[in-house]
């Protein structure tokens, strides 16, 4: 293989920077903005998956609520429409997450889990949503020595927690996906999927308007406060003047940006994730893979890997850098990250040596709401008038319905089990004030890559952190 890097280079070249997922000519017209004042029993903010799926749960729950959702950009353009579309059951971002973290309700996340996926591919059936579904499973791939043993202790885990997942050592992983790079992995069979996460975004939109839910893009909240019984929503259009949306109720599902609300803000930061896709393989390229099974696949470095097949066999392949801007800046031209797409293809062909001569199409990035606990993290505000699910950390695609299920149950269900889970209860621990909040994520992030290049073996600040409860990962 020639070096690397110029292939990669190469490779690149003729890749656009744009979104995959949302190319498509298939992507809804624009709504308009909210125009003058206007009320409604709940109004949500974020049109993403949570905030869609807190609509359409909250039109199912009550005919009759009058729901306005809005986002102040497109529908499902920031992190609901930029993932690799990895549908898992888990709640907590991976089992090991809820074993560490919520280690006696472990069995009952589980449950919960996959009762919500279940609820999630029933909701495609009942709306008639092509999400382009497919249930292929996992595979976790070991492609150090170091990761061997870890793998093999996950589906132990798996297993004792009714998971179906099984060891494979290199010669059976290479069978279901070949790469030089592979020593072992899990192949996981229970609770993992795929699915197109544009369609989904757009697929609830039009299931929630059909419902009667009053959708508006473009339009910004600007400030929540209390206002006799219920809520006032400030929110402006472009350059227009600020306007009102009066409301029984808010629920809050906006991810990694700055909210009004300063509880959100002391728990998540915004971490930006980079992704390529390929062009489509040729027959002969899917013969040198093996990739029958079709399955997602990680890989378990610290510093990880994720990539997929689409329907039409272009590779999806992410991850890697997880890069916090200091100060937790948020700009849509940190969207392109010249660096991380080099690396993310020099991986690429290190990984599938026989795809040399492969192309890719797009390049993007995106910001991911990142939490100290991995996982999402529920609250309420302005006398509990107000409900967020924020800090999924990615794979929210399944969890975002959950989340939306708990936000409504928090301002309608006070008696819903669901409020005595320690994954709702628990408040997730702040990040520290700036300016120790960037110093401290930049150093973790050199101790993760440190720990990486020394076969896994976390450094003294990485097992303070672990001791506290604190993190920040890839």
């Amino acid at each position: 293989m020639k070096n690397v890097t110029e292939l990669a280079r190469k490779a690149l070249q003729p890749s656009q920077g744009s979104v995959l997922w949302l190319d498509s000519a298939d992507r809804p017209k624009e709504t308009h903005a909210v125009c003058g004042q206007t009320q409604a029993d709940l109004v949500i903010v974020g049109a993403g998956f949570t905030g869609l799926w807190a609509a359409l749960q909250a039109k199912e729950d009550n005919p009759s609520l009058d729901v306005v959702l809005i986002d102040s950009g497109r529908i499902g353009e920031q992190a609901s429409g930029r993932n690799g579309g990895f549908l898992s059951a888990t709640l907590t971002h991976g089992l090991i997450n809820a074993v560490t973290r919520f280690p006696n309700q472990v069995t009952e996340l589980v449950r919960l889990g996959q009762k919500n996926l279940d609820g999630l591919v029933g909701s495609l059936h009942t709306h008639g949503i092509d999400a382009r579904l497919e249930m292929t499973g996992n595979l976790i791939v070991a492609d150090a020595e170091w990761q061997v043993e870890g793998i093999a202790e996950l589906v132990d885990l798996l297993q004792k927690y009714g998971e179906t997942a099984e060891l494979l050592d290199a010669e059976q992983t290479r069978a279901e996906l070949d790469s030089p790079t592979y020593l072992a992995a899990a192949n996981v069979r229970s609770g993992e999927a795929l699915i197109d996460p544009a369609r989904l975004v757009w697929g609830l939109a039009e299931a929630c308007q059909r419902l009667g839910v009053r959708i508006y893009e473009c339009t910004k909240m600007v400030s929540l406060k209390r206002s006799g019984a219920g809520v006032t929503v400030m929110t402006q259009a472009a350059d227009g003047p600020e306007t009102e949306i009066r409301s029984n109720a808010v629920l809050l599902g906006t991810g990694a940006f700055q909210s009004p609300l300063k509880a959100i803000n002391r728990r998540v930061v915004p971490v930006y994730d980079y992704v390529l896709a390929t062009e489509p393989l040729s027959a002969q390229h899917m013969d040198s893979l093996r990739w029958r099974g079709r399955q997602g696949v990680a890989d378990s470095s610290n510093q990880f890997h994720y990539y997929r097949l689409t329907q039409d066999n272009r590779i999806v392949w992410g991850g890697y850098d997880a890069v916090f801007y200091n100060w937790g800046k948020v700009d849509p031209k940190l969207d392109q990250r010249p660096e991380s797409h080099l690396r993310l293809a020099e991986h690429f062909f290190t990984t599938f040596p026989q795809l040399e001569g492969l192309e890719f199409s797009h390049r993007w990035g995106g910001v991911i709401d990142t939490s100290t606990r991995f996982s999402v993290g529920f609250g309420t505000a302005l006398d509990g008038r107000v409900a967020y699910a924020v800090g999924y950390t990615g794979l929210g695609v399944g969890a975002t319905r959950f989340g939306a299920r708990v936000c409504l149950d928090l301002l309608y269900r006070p008696d819903s089990e669901l409020l005595s889970l320690d994954l709702v209860k628990k408040q997730m621990l702040p990040f520290p004030p700036e300016p120790i909040r960037t110093a401290g994520i930049q150093y973790t992030r050199r101790a993760i890559a440190k720990a990486d290049a020394h076969e896994g073996r976390r450094g003294a600040w990485l097992r303070t952190l672990d001791a506290l409860g604190l993190g920040f990962d890839s």
